[in-house]
């Protein structure tokens, strides 16, 4: 089907086509009359989501605005909002509004939700797309309780998303409140037993008897190394004393023996007695007095000098038994302090346990006190990161129905309706109306069109013929 022949079908059913679009177009503003008129209010309300919270004192990571804002979307189309904002307006405290609420569920249910439900149904949220701004919508057949609705959505979200940051903060203090008890209690016994073992055991904090114990020791750890060798030194040279008496030595052949300064000395008077008998002998005889008396003073000194020499190899055999008694003494006592300084160093080493539990107790108290504070002051702030940033005022035009807008539709489905039922019917009883449809219909060419309209009244010859015009006016007929 070509252009023309669409218009020209259009044009054999004009009336059916404007029948067809009058109706669609006076039964769309007669509906837009007759429909109860509804008012939209809206609020916005602005998020700092990228701002420091209020609350908890943190900022929020840009990458999560998106979910964020979703988050709050949910939030005001939630149960709990619907229904605080229900509690705010007292709208199930009048009579009328519990009968209509019996009425439509037969006292089923709480009158709150019923009424929750119905305003959400009527509630619109929509987020902006590049901005932290969301819009609440309401419709309603008053445009002052559309307003009034709006704003109290908006006001019950701010009061519950305030309630959804304080209420987690509220029940950690509870538990943390719990917990300082716990804690305190556990402070408490383990300074108590700290206390109890320092007066048991008569340690302190700054206790300096550890020192002074291990000084003591090592002190005494020194003299028993002394003692150890001085005591081998005396065995040994009672050992080599022993050796030179059993081999038939005599005494005086004792290195130690010689080495005695009494043994020395005697020796050296001796030799020097020995001296003056030879010279007086030389001089006055063997049987001269003065011979005889330093003959008698050489015998005593020998005599003196043997008991010397046997007292200074029995010294040593005394000598290394008392380095031997000391020896064994400072074991002993190098023993006993070994003993108490390890009893003492245990006491110490069970009294540093006490104290680190006493240490870590304090420092779990501390931590859970700072926690504490701070939910403390979270679960009692009263602001939040979400503002009114326009309040809803009654709209003036209703926002359904729109009156323009349906006439607008109901021309444009009434012109395509219009069309649509021309081109049925027509398919329907197919007529030719056109020169081109006869000549397409017979498969004949046309000759000529006949008819009472001035501009095609004429009779043309299509064999390469001009046409000629009648001198008559041609009967009116259908084409040919």
């Amino acid at each position: 089907m070509t252009f023309s022949q669409f218009l020209t079908i259009l044009r054999a059913r004009i009336w059916i086509f404007l029948a067809v679009f009058l109706t669609i177009v006076v039964g769309a503003v007669a509906l837009s009359l007759l429909l109860p008129k509804k008012y939209t209010a809206s609020a916005t309300m602005v998020l700092d989501s990228k701002g420091i919270d209020p609350v908890f004192g943190v900022m929020m990571p840009a990458q999560m605005m998106p979910g964020y804002i979703a988050t709050q979307v949910d939030i005001i189309r939630s149960h709990r909002v619907a229904t605080e904002v229900v509690r705010a307006l007292r709208l199930s405290e009048s009579s009328g509004a519990r009968q209509q609420w019996m009425e439509a569920t037969e006292g089923k249910g709480s009158v709150e939700d019923w009424f929750a439900s119905i305003l959400l149904s009527n509630l619109d949220v929509k987020p902006s797309r590049e901005s932290s701004v969301i819009e609440i919508s309401f419709s309603g057949a008053d445009p002052r309780f559309a307003a009034i609705v709006a704003n109290a959505f908006a006001e019950g979200y701010q009061r519950i998303n305030l309630a959804l940051r304080v209420e987690p903060a509220r029940q950690s203090s509870a538990w943390f409140d719990e917990r300082l008890q716990q804690l305190r209690k556990s402070l408490e016994d383990a300074q108590g037993k700290l206390n109890d073992y320092q007066r048991e055991k008569g340690f302190t904090a700054q206790d300096e008897r550890l020192d002074l114990e291990s000084s003591r020791l090592n002190e005494l750890s020194g003299q028993y190394t002394a003692a150890q060798a001085q005591a081998a030194d005396a065995s040994s040279r009672v050992r080599q004393v022993n050796e030179f008496l059993a081999r038939g030595a005599s005494a005086e052949t004792i290195p130690d023996v010689l080495a005695n300064p009494l043994v020395q000395n005697l020796k050296s008077t001796l030799a020097l007695t020995e001296g003056r008998l030879q010279q007086t002998t030389s001089q006055l005889g063997g049987n001269h007095p003065e011979v005889r008396r330093l003959e008698a003073d050489i015998a005593s000194q020998k005599a003196k000098l043997k008991s010397e020499i046997s007292q200074a190899a029995a010294s040593l055999s005394n000598s290394a038994k008392i380095a031997q008694k000391r020896e064994a003494e400072l074991r002993n006592a190098l023993a006993d302090q070994k003993t108490r300084f390890l009893k003492l160093n245990q006491g110490r080493d069970q009294l540093q346990i006490l104290m680190k539990d006493v240490e870590s107790a304090q420092r779990a108290y501390d931590t859970a006190a700072q926690r504490f504070q701070q939910t403390n002051l979270e679960s009692q702030a009263s602001q939040t990161n979400v503002a009114i940033l326009n309040r809803a005022v009654p709209p003036i035009a209703p926002s359904f129905p729109k009156l323009f807008l349906n006439v607008i539709i109901a021309i444009l489905l009434g012109a395509a309706l219009g069309i649509a039922v021309v081109l049925v019917i027509e398919l329907l009883n197919r007529r030719i109306r056109s020169a081109q449809e006869m000549a397409v219909a017979t498969n004949a060419p046309v000759l000529g069109i006949l008819g009472d309209d001035p501009r095609v009244g004429l009779l043309r010859f299509r064999r390469g013929s001009k046409a000629v015009p009648r001198p008559t006016r041609a009967p009116k007929s259908r084409a040919a």
